[in-house]
């Protein structure tokens, strides 16, 4: 089995690709377990309950025109599509693409940083669904 080093990840936000500003990316996906144990049951037992989905991104301030601030400032508040991939290659069954549609993103640190420290904004977008493509 391949092991895959993130080196050249492809991140899209709201259709701009932003993978030449990001330097970590995590997407979280995970469905509630809901205990449905009844009486004369021997052991627990689980259903899936509601989504989880969170996604995390690094980004390094750009101000420039379609770059990082002009991209994020008007979503914060709104809802927005992410397509993320862990090759900038095309689509396969060993590079699959993940598209958030619906993702919110709640907030936004346009300017952060100390002296002579790299100006960064890391986002968390959440909610919506996801659907994975392997071709």
């Amino acid at each position: 089995m391949a092991k895959i080093v993130l080196t050249d990840a492809d991140i899209s936000i709201n259709s701009v690709s932003l993978s030449d500003h990001a330097n970590s990316v995590t997407i979280n996906y995970e469905v509630d377990s809901v205990e449905v144990t009844a009486f004369g049951d021997s052991g627990h037992n689980f259903t899936g309950g509601l989504q989880n989905l969170s996604v995390e991104v690094a980004l390094m301030q750009d101000y420039a025109a379609s770059s990082v601030e002009a991209t994020i400032y008007p979503l914060v508040g709104t809802t927005t599509t992410l397509v993320i991939k862990p090759l900038s290659d095309a689509v396969s069954a060993t590079n699959p693409s993940y598209t958030i549609t619906g993702a919110f993103l709640a907030s936004h640190t346009p300017v952060a940083g100390a002296v002579g420290e790299l100006s960064m904004t890391t986002l968390t977008f959440t909610g919506g669904t996801i659907a994975k493509a392997t071709s």
